[in-house]
C-alpha cells in the first residue's frame, strides 16, 4: 500500500529511542523527512547518522528539553530554518514515574503536567500555524492505556496522560477545519528502555532475572503475553500519518495486546 507520505515533513519528540525511534525509522522508509527533538545530544547525533546512511531523506536533530518553554521555540525555529515548515508532528516525549499522591511534591507534579501536556499544547501553537498554510496536516499524541486503565504506582503519569486524551479530542474540534487531523495512541505494554531498567532495579539482588520479570509482567496482564515491539506500535502511527487514515480525526487508538479491561 503506497501510504502517501513521501517528502512530507515530520517532527517527532523524543525521537531517539523506544517509540519515538521507531516511529522515526518507519516514516523515514516511507520517505518522510525528520526533525528529531530529545535532550541527549550524543545520541541524538548518532541516530541522525544511522537514518541519514540508512533511507535518503532528510533528517536534523534538535537537542533541547521539551518540558520547558525554550524547547518548543528552540524546535520550531529549526525546522523552519530547514524545511520551512512541517506537516506531522508526533508528541512522544514522556516517562513514567513512581509515587504515591500524598507523597509527591508539587514540583513533581508540575514537571510532568510540562512534559506531557503543556508540549504539547506549546508544540500545536508553533506548528499548527505552519501545517495550515501548508494546506493541512497531522499531529499525533503518543499517550497511553494507563491513561484509562491506571497502574496504582504511578498517579502522576496516569493523571498526566489522561489530560493529554483530552487535550487530543479537544484540538482535533478545533483544527479539523484547516484539514489538521488529531489523534491519540494508546499503548499497553512496549519493551522500551524505561521497562528494562526498571525490571531490572526490581530483580537487583534476587534470584530472579528482568527478563523473567517482564515475562511475568506480561503474562499478568497482556492476554496476547508479551510485550510489544515498538516497531509493531510505529507502523501504527505511520498509518495515520497517512492520507489514507483520512478519515481518522479525534480519536484514540488502544493497541495494547488485550491488556484493556473494558470497552470504550
Amino acid at each position: 500500500m503506497d501510504l502517501q507520505l513521501t517528502g512530507k515533513v515530520a517532527v517527532i519528540t523524543g525521537g531517539t529511542v523506544g517509540i519515538g525511534l521507531a516511529i522515526a525509522r518507519g516514516l523515514a522508509a516511507e520517505g518522510v523527512h525528520l526533525a528529531l527533538c530529545a535532550r541527549d545530544e550524543t545520541r541524538l547525533r548518532a541516530v541522525v547518522d544511522q537514518l541519514r546512511e540508512q533511507h535518503p531523506v532528510r533528517v536534523i536533530g534538535v537537542a533541547a528539553d521539551i518540558g520547558g518553554p525554550d524547547g518548543p521555540v528552540r524546535l520550531e525555529r529549526a525546522v523552519i530554518d530547514e524545511f520551512g515548515g512541517a506537516d506531522i508532528l508526533i508528541n512522544n516525549a514522556g516517562t513514567g514515574s513512581e509515587e504515591t499522591i500524598l507523597e509527591a511534591s508539587d514540583e513533581r507534579w508540575q514537571a510532568y503536567w510540562e512534559l506531557h501536556v503543556m508540549a504539547a499544547v506549546r508544540l500545536a501553537r508553533r506548528f499548527a500555524p505552519q501545517m495550515k498554510a501548508r494546506g493541512g496536516g497531522v499531529i499525533l499524541h503518543n499517550a497511553s492505556i494507563c491513561a484509562t486503565q491506571p497502574l496504582g504506582y504511578e498517579p502522576i503519569y496516569n493523571v498526566t496522560k489522561a489530560a493529554l486524551v483530552m487535550f487530543s479530542k479537544c484540538l482535533a474540534n478545533e483544527l479539523i477545519g484547516d484539514n489538521i487531523r488529531v489523534n491519540a495512541v494508546n499503548p499497553g505494554l512496549v519493551m522500551t528502555p524505561d521497562w528494562e531498567k526498571t525490571a531490572r532495579a526490581l530483580t537487583a539482588g534476587t534470584d530472579r532475572s528482568w527478563q523473567e520479570h517482564l515475562t511475568q509482567v506480561a503474562h499478568d496482564n497482556a492476554p496476547i503475553g508479551r510485550f510489544a515491539d515498538p516497531a509493531e506500535i510505529a507502523d501504527l502511527f505511520v498509518f495515520l500519518c497517512s492520507p489514507r487514515a483520512s478519515y481518522a480525526v479525534g480519536s484514540t487508538y488502544y493497541i495494547d495486546g488485550g491488556w484493556l479491561r473494558t470497552t470504550t
